[in-house]
């Protein structure tokens, strides 16, 4: 636990989350079609580049809700590495219960909005529609424990190659922070480990009958791959801001853009042009 504090102050420290890029598990497994459906490819197309430039990025995410995908908050950050709540991409669009990139499975849908949690590496992203036919997983309400077994699902490279396969891999969890996991590999490998591109995976528990609950999202660790810890930001702690987020959010705009109508009748109403009044003949007054 003393390790994992240390190291969780340096990289406060020292460097913005997500100081490595978000890849697919290295030395993971092959996920089966049908398998793990909430697993979520955010793909940005369009991102700011050095010099002016464009370039194409993505992370990965679990489907928590039939509008919203929970993710690591660095993979929406300004040029300063600053999380923002916002899209940072021409477009952002969020592919969910598609285990192989090349196939027609699931759904493919534009990301519109980005809130961030305060203290701590996640996000939720809003969809523009909502996802059918995809069960969300649950969001655990108790961290796991020190030894526990968790399962991780990520897309991206694998060590540094592509993939067009949703990975996974099994860990061990090592040690429990108030925000953070620290997790080694298990398998199929010790060296079992995520990579770029897998920031905001979801790492879960599954109980004796499947069900997953999530527990955490890929934060920041070192090259892939390797033996020993990454961090996670635990999600468990998360629930009251989750549920608020995805009440709120969604009803704001519509009491906005109705006020905003019905301040334009009103003016339009006091704009509108007024008839003269009929002049009637008035009898001269007698002194």
């Amino acid at each position: 636990m003393l390790r994992l504090l240390l190291v969780v102050v340096a990289v406060v420290v020292a460097v913005p989350w997500g100081a490595r890029p978000a890849a697919a598990i290295a030395n993971g497994a092959d996920v089966p079609d049908g398998a793990y459906g909430f697993s979520v490819l955010l793909t940005m197309t369009g991102l700011p580049a050095e010099g002016g430039g464009k370039r194409d990025s993505s992370c990965s995410g679990a489907l928590i809700a039939p509008r919203w995908v929970i993710t690591a908050g660095h993979c929406f950050r300004d040029e300063d590495g600053q999380h923002v709540s916002r899209t940072v991409a021409e477009r952002t669009t969020a592919t969910v219960g598609r285990a192989d990139l090349r196939g027609e499975e699931g759904i493919e849908v534009d990301v519109v909005a980005v809130h961030q949690a305060e203290g701590t590496d996640v996000a939720l992203v809003r969809l523009a529609a909502d996802v059918t036919g995809v069960t969300p997983i649950r969001n655990a309400t108790v961290p796991p424990e020190v030894g526990e077994t968790v399962r991780l699902t990520g897309f991206g490279l694998a060590g540094d190659r592509a993939v067009n396969r949703l990975q996974t891999g099994q860990f061990t969890v090592e040690a429990i922070g108030d925000t953070l996991l620290e997790a080694s590999g298990r398998a199929p490998r010790p060296d079992t480990s995520p990579c770029p591109h897998d920031s905001g995976g979801p790492y879960f528990r599954e109980s004796g009958d499947g069900t997953p609950e999530l527990v955490a999202v890929v934060s920041s660790g070192p090259g892939c791959p390797h033996p020993g810890p990454d961090f996670s930001a635990r999600t468990d702690t998360l629930n009251n801001w989750i549920a608020d987020t995805m009440t709120e959010s969604p009803s704001r705009w519509p009491l906005i853009l109705a006020g905003v109508g019905l301040a334009g009748l009103i003016v339009v109403w006091a704009a509108r042009p007024r008839s003269r009044p009929r002049r009637h003949a008035v009898p001269a007054l007698r002194r």
